[in-house]
């Protein structure tokens, strides 16, 4: 029998790397009794890192799937990494979960990281718990985390604990919520219930009345209540909070130390009473508009968050149900394809246990799906709604492979593109115009997960080198030429004469002065900018039967610029005049003679390359601030302002992508880790005239070498 969609909570395990949240998920497994020893990271012996390859690394590269019983509640568990190059993983967990409990690190307080995933939540609308972890660290500082939260969290941040001896030895918390002090053994565990010490009672009742004030300000007949009697009863208190709560209008604070087991039995318990259901949460958005309730008299709806190929099983699909219940031997349909769904699991981790139901709200695993992918809804037939798609971030670096031989190259392709389908934070483009197969990914530790990946995985060594720039080429003034073609190698030759003007092109351009257009084309380029092709021929010349002839060796030499190959763009030609020949012009004359003529004219009409600039934006400290500006400015960036975020400070630049190879690791090593960054496309711009001759020689040298 499935678990009633009230008497589900759905949590996402966040924080920056670090914080313990691996360590905290196995002490709420144990606590639950679903695990009878607790493991731990340093013996790889965690339910929750259990890839060979994270416990390679030493820490947690995929989200994992866990969950516990507690009471009357089943509590499905989402442990995710910290580094932001796996934020993948926390945006699909994010889309199913209903709560976000983020691990702050008591030593180091609000890192840069958990400014990062912030806004993830906020963009999820996402009711948060923060959990101030690891009170037992020798420098452990709750007053100074709280106040970090606050100031960056904003007021709605409000404690509902704190320790009362933080740092070693750590075994006392006051619990203000319940007005009780928590006293636990040396080796943790479940604590003994004390009164609280009357040095205490004044900061614990402060703390106690701005949580009844939070919880009956969402509920008129709570509020009179409270102004009538000064204070709420338990369940009244209850009631409010879990308002306060689903609406965030409050974000909890709990402390904890997950090593040393002490505070998670009372958050679960939080979890259990407080937490929202996926029932109360708002209606799951539908592609196209529209939405519809986490409900179990919906109609069936799968939403699949997350594959993943395991050796020995293939590929494993991590779903929530949104609408009804789902049993095995359900067919459900995917873009038309059906599905049969031939077993359902709930998981810990590596650990799947086979069930006869799931219901809306709950989360759990089935195998060997066909046709699903991430991101898509199996839906009941007839009834072929979509669950709004997840929105992953853009990728932030980009590096090429080294092409191994051709045999090995297809087995290469074949696992990229499988690696591509289970993240798609992960980009593998094949470009024809940079001959090289490009990898864009969210950084250095995402890109070297890949590496490891295809070489232990799929047994295919793979390398990586500096990928090329995707250039533009434009002119900057006018120029006229003409080009003959001529070929006579017995029977019928070829023949083509063109006359072409080439042109700057901007919109709404006056059309060219001493010409008659006959015919206008604009063109938008599949790689951006235009084209603007005008026939200007008078008196039949060249007859207009040759015009996409003429287009096609014009665009065959756009395609491949005459200064480094690249692209042109921007770009109005002119056909003003010409000749042909009865016998010897065809289409192939006219394809040769234009694009040659469009090249000898490019390199008169100043020839232009255009590099492609992009917006960064960098949260760093201020103790690394100088270094981070100084290693901008050696990339040839333009500051465009600075603020402050929080405790880091924000630095807005436009920098070159030619000076953005391999930046996540150099600021990760200048900042110690500290530091985060995104990137987006802003524009081309022109390069300066010592770079074009050094772009411009490279090409040369490249063509003769061939």
């Amino acid at each position: 029998m499935g678990i009633e969609t009230k008497n589900i909570r759905n949590i996402v395990l966040m924080g920056h790397s670090g914080c313990g949240k691996t360590t905290f998920a196995e002490t709420m497994l144990y606590e639950s009794g679903v695990i009878k020893r607790r493991g731990t990271v340093e013996s790889n012996s965690t339910t929750s890192d259990y890839t060979n390859i994270e416990q390679d690394k030493g820490s947690s590269l995929f989200s994992t799937l866990l969950h516990a019983k507690w009471r009357g509640c089943k509590i499905n568990i989402l442990d995710t990494p910290g580094s932001d190059d796996f934020v993948g993983e926390v945006v699909s967990s994010l889309k199913v979960a209903d709560t976000a409990m983020m691990l702050l690190n008591s030593a180091n307080g609000v890192e840069v990281g958990t400014e990062i995933l912030w806004e993830y939540v906020q963009n999820f609308n996402t009711p948060t718990i923060f959990v101030v972890n690891q009170i037992d660290h020798d420098k452990s500082d709750f007053e100074s985390t709280l106040e970090q939260a606050r100031s960056r969290f904003g007021s709605k941040v409000l404690p509902v604990q704190y320790p009362l001896d933080q740092g070693a030895g750590f075994t006392t918390i006051v619990d203000a919520l319940r007005m009780v002090m928590y006293v636990f053994p040396s080796e943790g565990g479940k604590p003994e219930k004390h009164p609280i010490p009357e040095t205490e009672i004044g900061r614990a009742q402060e703390m106690h009345n701005a949580l009844v004030e939070a919880a009956a300000e969402n509920d008129e007949g709570l509020m009179e209540k409270f102004f009538e009697e000064g204070t709420l009863n338990e369940e009244e208190l209850a009631k409010g909070l879990t308002l306060a709560l689903a609406q965030e209008l409050i974000y909890p604070v709990f402390c904890a130390s997950g090593v040393e087991n002490k505070g998670s039995g009372r958050i679960m318990g939080f979890l259990n009473d407080i937490a929202p259901s996926p029932a109360v949460r708002p209606e799951a958005s539908l592609e196209g508009g529209g939405s519809m309730a986490c409900d179990t008299s919906s109609d069936k709806t799968v939403f699949i968050y997350k594959t993943l190929s395991e050796p020995q099983v293939g590929q494993i699909s991590y779903f929530k149900v949104y609408g009804g219940c789902i049993s095995p031997g359900d067919e459900l349909v995917v873009d038309r394809n059906t599905e049969r769904i031939s077993q359902i699991y709930e998981v810990n981790g590596k650990t799947r246990e086979n069930v006869n139901k799931l219901c809306a709200g709950d989360i759990g695993a089935t195998v060997k799906l066909k046709f699903a992918q991430t991101n898509d809804t199996l839906t009941e037939k007839g009834k072929e709604h979509q669950i709004e798609k997840i929105h992953f971030p853009d990728p932030r670096i980009r590096t090429a492979v080294v092409p191994p031989s051709k045999a090995e190259m297809e087995k290469l392709m074949k696992a990229l593109h499988q690696i591509e389908t289970e993240d798609p934070t992960l980009i593998v483009e094949q470009s024809p115009q940079l001959k090289q197969t490009i990898l864009h990914g969210q950084g250095q530790l995402h890109l070297d997960l890949v590496k490891y990946r295809i070489e232990k995985v799929n047994g295919i060594h793979m390398d990586f080198e500096r990928p090329r720039i995707p250039y533009r080429e434009t002119i900057t003034k006018t120029a006229n030429d003409s080009y003959r073609h001529k070929k006579q190698s017995g029977g019928s030759g070829q023949f083509a004469e063109v006359h072409m003007r080439i042109e700057p092109y901007y919109e709404d351009m006056p059309d060219p002065s001493g010409l008659t257009v006959r015919q206008k084309f604009v063109e938008d380029l599949e790689w951006g900018g235009k084209l603007a092709f005008y026939w200007c021929i008078v008196g039949g010349s060249i007859d207009s039967k040759y015009i996409n002839a003429i287009k096609k060796g014009i665009m065959q030499k756009m395609e491949e610029g005459p200064l480094t190959g690249s692209y042109c763009q921007d770009i109005r030609v002119c056909i003003y005049d010409g000749k042909m020949h009865a016998v010897d012009s065809n289409d192939m004359a006219f394809m040769i003679a234009s694009s040659q003529v469009f090249k000898n004219a490019f390199q008169n009409a100043g020839p232009q390359i255009l590099e492609p600039l992009y917006d960064m934006e960098i949260l760093c400290s201020d103790t690394v601030l100088g270094d981070v500006m100084g290693d901008l400015q050696g990339r040839r960036a333009m500051i465009m302002g600075m603020d402050a975020e929080g405790h880091y400070q924000k630095i807005n630049a436009r920098v070159p992508l030619a000076e953005l190879y391999k930046y996540s690791s150099t600021l990760r090593s200048i900042t110690q880790g500290r530091a985060k960054f995104k990137r987006k496309f802003a524009e081309f711009s022109a390069v300066t005239p010592d770079i074009q001759q050094n772009l411009v020689s490279s090409y040369q040298s490249e063509l003769q070498e061939v």
